[in-house]
């Protein structure tokens, strides 16, 4: 019989842990497709944060740094300028890079560093506690605003992919969901793509993927994932946002 699917090689075969519902997993493997489908993997060096995103060692079968809460694309910048034959990429939650990382994140993004950075929008801080981020939708409940965000006093959702698309340094942003199987076919093919212009020295890539927190949300799983399309794209249209070499 013939097997036409598989765990990715650069993933650790291991269980995870991650809450029912969540799609982190989701977003690793496809990480991992992309490493594995162009040889990458002996190579790269992820950089992770302070967040759910911080078990990136765990899981995946490459060299991983540790990075302080929001640091992860400061980090990376010295990685790749120390090693730039090497494959570095970011792994970072709304909570992080778009709350205590705006500034690292915004100035990586202005030099032009030849780094892909990985997002997972969620709309909350998904490890600490569920409090409101950046990307939290205006009315929705979190620990800390349990009346619903409210614009005028909180502001507006960013829109991070959106935002860095209008930086010169850019050189491709997007921004793509996993929550059915035509946005992860998209998903996956964007996420290869920004991987593939690091491979060949174009510069930064930027990712933004929306993602389920189903316990911080206090849905289920089904219920979490069917918000992602009634809420969150209507808000955060998935797209290509800047792409200066047209892969």
């Amino acid at each position: 019989m013939q097997q036409v699917f598989k765990r990715p090689e650069s993933l650790r075969d291991i269980q995870t842990h991650f809450c029912p519902g969540c799609q982190h997993g989701t977003i690793h493997r496809m990480v991992a497709e992309a490493l594995d489908e162009y040889n990458l993997r002996e190579r790269t060096i992820g950089c992770a944060s302070v967040g759910c995103s911080v078990f990136l060692y765990g899981y995946f079968d490459i060299d991983v740094v540790e990075s302080p809460h929001g640091r992860a694309s400061a980090v990376a910048t010295g990685v790749k300028r120390a090693r730039p034959d090497s494959i570095v990429f970011t792994y970072q939650g709304d909570g992080d890079l778009a709350a205590i990382g705006t500034s690292e994140i915004i100035h990586s993004a202005n030099r032009g560093e030849d780094i892909t950075v990985i997002f997972v929008n969620n709309t909350t801080y998904g490890m600490t506690g569920g409090q409101m981020a950046p990307t939290t939708l205006v009315g929705q409940r979190t620990s800390t605003s349990p009346y619903g965000r409210n614009q005028s006093k909180d502001g507006a959702p960013l829109r991070m992919a959106e935002l860095l698309s209008n930086l010169d340094g850019v050189c491709f942003s997007a921004r793509v969901a996993v929550n059915n199987p035509r946005n992860l076919i998209d998903a996956k093919k964007q996420i290869k793509k920004a991987f593939r212009y690091q491979a060949e020295g174009k510069g930064f890539s930027f990712i933004e993927a929306l993602s389920a927190c189903p316990t911080n949300w206090g849905l289920s799983p089904l219920q979490a994932n069917e918000r992602i399309g009634s809420e969150l794209l209507p808000y955060f249209p998935v797209g290509v946002f800047k792409n200066t070499h047209n892969l």
